[in-house]
């Protein structure tokens, strides 16, 4: 009996062991702007850049192969933040920056068909086939990827509503001295 546990111990600190010294001599080195730069981002993974999730637009703003402007869930307000932390010149004309939106279900043009909760990279549709959809306000990006593949136009748009989470209070006007 001792044996056996003796054996099992030792044969657990070699593996251990080895497995210790593997990830301190064979680790991969990552560009630690990229992580910064994905730090500063949702993190949301909603692929409205065109990227995989958010890692991946990191990586290609690190490598400087993306535009600062590509994340529309972060706004005007990232895409500086993106330029100045890359330190390159933003054009943000181009640029439209609608706030916070997600996604409302008309009730009575919802036929279920499930098309848009199967779009959903958030999971924030909710409801069954053949019933009615609803949104979860909470884990909707606003990608707008549901909206794009309802056949009866049953999604829309909304500004975000305000709540007790999502209040902000308003930046004072700026009083011109004439």
């Amino acid at each position: 009996m001792l044996a056996a546990i003796g054996a099992l111990l030792a044969l657990g600190l070699l593996i251990g062991g080895g497995l210790g010294l593997a990830a301190y001599y064979l680790r991969v080195e990552g560009n630690p702007i990229a992580g910064e730069i994905e730090d500063m981002l949702p993190g949301s993974n909603c692929g409205q850049c065109g990227f995989l999730g958010c890692a991946d637009a990191a990586n290609a703003l690190a490598d400087h192969k993306a535009e600062v402007t590509l994340c529309p869930p972060g706004g005007r307000d990232l895409a500086t933040a993106l330029a100045d932390k890359l330190g390159v010149e933003a054009d943000l004309s181009s640029m439209k920056d609608t706030g916070p939106m997600i996604a409302f279900v008309f009730e009575d043009l919802c036929i279920g068909c499930t098309k848009c909760s199967k779009r959903c990279p958030t999971d924030a549709i909710v409801g069954a086939s053949k019933q009615i959809h609803g949104v979860v306000d909470d884990a909707c990006t606003g990608c707008e990827k549901c909206a794009d593949v309802c056949p009866t136009g049953a999604i829309a748009m909304r500004k975000e509503s305000t709540t007790i989470q999502t209040w902000h209070w308003p930046k004072p006007e700026l009083a011109l001295a004439s």
